[in-house]
């Protein structure tokens, strides 16, 4: 068995197991930004990984921005685009926080960002500056719809989830696993371990890095600090007819956001 690391160094076998609701996820961000917002043309993907959402929206028509920090996620979004889907495609290397573009100030209709991966945000002020930044570049009608699980401080056990993708021949595993949160800290131990086999073929590729931790309240906290109201919540079952009643908040949370009220001070770590 040859053992590898950082799973976003190979974005083939990442996309088979996160890969497999690509056409559900884009019906339901059309819908949500018909619904909630301008159902505008022109969108916006942080950390947008191997590119599998932006292609599946420029095939669609849309105008779509993504940005990614991995080199390699990026070449393989440009590799997937064909020359007619590449004239409505820009892709850019930048962190979350960093991400900012003069000619989209104010002109994008729906941002996106769904697995969770604005959990990688370490700080506050990181999260902030995200956010904020995400909300000067949407139209006064827009949208940022943003996927992560929410954190219970009170569980006693690790959390594991488990998935079986094939891609060609090759069997793909996926193990997560989060450890127990750090209430005082405000992050989790992450490890994701990746089974490749097939003809010929046994790979491991094992990634570790550590999640910011957020309950409701916290998630809602940073949300007004950043001139962001909370339109609707959904689940990661993408029903757009089910939103969640405000008092059935689950963990696994899709907050559809919108510009608010002016932006209150940061709250405090």
């Amino acid at each position: 068995m040859q053992r590898l690391s950082d799973w976003y160094d190979h974005p083939e076998y990442y996309e088979a197991i996160f890969g497999t609701d690509t056409a559900r996820e884009v019906d339901f961000l059309a819908e949500v930004s018909r619904r909630y917002g301008t159902g505008g043309k022109r969108w916006l993907e942080p950390a947008c990984g191997a590119g599998r959402l932006v292609a599946e929206a420029a095939s669609r028509g849309f105008q779509v921005v993504g940005y990614d920090i991995s080199e390699k996620m990026l070449a393989h979004a440009r590799a997937r685009l064909s020359p007619a889907l590449r004239r409505r495609v820009r892709l850019h290397l930048s962190r979350m926080e960093d991400f900012f573009q003069p000619e989209l100030e104010g002109r994008v209709d729906l941002a996106f960002n769904l697995v969770s991966t604005f959990r990688y945000l370490d700080s506050e002020k990181a999260a902030l500056a995200h956010l904020k930044g995400t909300r000067r570049l949407l139209e006064p009608g827009g949208l940022y719809v943003l996927g992560f699980h929410l954190t219970d401080y009170e569980r006693d056990k690790a959390e594991h989830e488990r998935w079986v993708e094939r891609l060609g021949e090759d069997t793909v595993v996926c193990n997560t696993h989060e450890g127990l949160p750090d209430r005082k800290l405000r992050r989790s131990a992450m490890r994701n371990r990746l089974r490749i086999t097939g003809p010929g073929k046994d790979l491991l590729i094992e990634t570790h890095w550590h999640f910011r931790t957020y309950d409701l309240a916290q998630a809602r906290r940073l949300f007004r600090a950043a001139g962001l109201q909370v339109r609707a919540v959904f689940d990661f079952h993408y029903q757009v007819d089910a939103p969640r009643a405000p008092r059935d908040i689950r963990l696994d949370s899709i907050f559809v956001l919108a510009p608010g009220e002016a932006a209150e001070p940061a709250p405090r770590e």
